[in-house]
């Protein structure tokens, strides 16, 4: 069976969200996810594990830098495409040009990764080339394994996506937003229709949140730096009664750290 099209897999999330009552996958596999509403602009510097991933149309996703050969990005943001498809850059403010940009040798799905829930949306993608630690460039905190974003705590999100649902067009600058966890109790109550798994979390609040062309990014908890989430899927964009829905990082440290590719 011959690899999906972006056009295909939005047909598929469209409908896998409509025939089981799911809340809108925004656009496409980068858009289960969502971007940067209500926030400004992020200094060089302040977040040097983030990096784009690009595609033959620019910015497609965030990704999170873990080491000089490993990423960690939304399992729906690579699936089913070639490998020689994929960029990453990092160190730079704008997802199109500066820093460094390198080509990916491979990447992996988390097996268990399912497209109609976007539970699991967690891929580890191996660098071809190393992206090593410079003064806009570092490697990213993880929590420990089993640790999960606590009700209220203070988070950041950063991408390059939309600035307002519906918008035209991605950020040229990297953009950061600050947002509360909203615990998951609460969140399925706004997300009746899906299930609020523990793999993961939510955050937002209205007027505040992610959107379009976010995916894959980090949400670091403001009292320590670790990145306790990536951004998965939504409803809308920084709705005021529909927080993001979040990889729970904490969940997935032990495989992470088993499987990244060792300088």
């Amino acid at each position: 069976m011959k690899a999906l099209t972006t056009g295909q897999v939005i047909l598929l999330v469209a409908q896998a969200a409509a025939a089981l009552g799911l809340p809108e996958m925004i656009h496409s596999r980068d858009s289960l996810g969502i971007n940067i509403v209500g926030g400004d602009e992020a200094p060089l510097g302040e977040f040097p594990c983030m990096i784009s991933l690009s595609m033959s149309d620019g910015h497609h996703c965030g990704g999170v830098l873990l080491n000089a050969y490993t990423v960690i990005t939304a399992a729906h943001c690579v699936l089913n495409t070639l490998t020689s498809a994929i960029k990453i850059r990092a160190g730079s403010l704008n997802w199109a040009s500066g820093g460094i940009q390198v080509n990916i040798s491979s990447y992996a799905v988390r097996p268990s990764f399912n497209l109609e829930t976007a539970d699991n949306d967690l891929a580890m993608v191996h660098l071809a080339d190393p992206i090593l630690e410079a003064e806009s460039i570092g490697y990213a905190t993880l929590p420990s394994q089993g640790s999960d974003p606590v009700d209220g705590s203070l988070t950041t999100v950063i991408g390059w996506g939309y600035v307002e649902e519906n918008g035209s067009g991605r950020s040229d600058v990297l953009r950061k937003v600050s947002i509360p966890v909203v615990s998951r109790d609460k969140c399925q109550v706004a997300y009746l229709n899906s299930n609020i798994t523990e793999n993961m979390f939510c955050a937002g609040t209205g007027g505040k949140g992610s959107c379009d062309y976010d995916s894959g990014g980090p949400v670091i908890d403001q009292a320590t730096g670790e990145v306790v989430g990536l951004v998965s899927w939504g409803n809308g964009c920084a709705r005021s009664d529909y927080p993001g829905v979040y990889v729970r990082v904490g969940n997935y440290v032990d495989y992470i750290t088993s499987s990244w590719r060792n300088p």
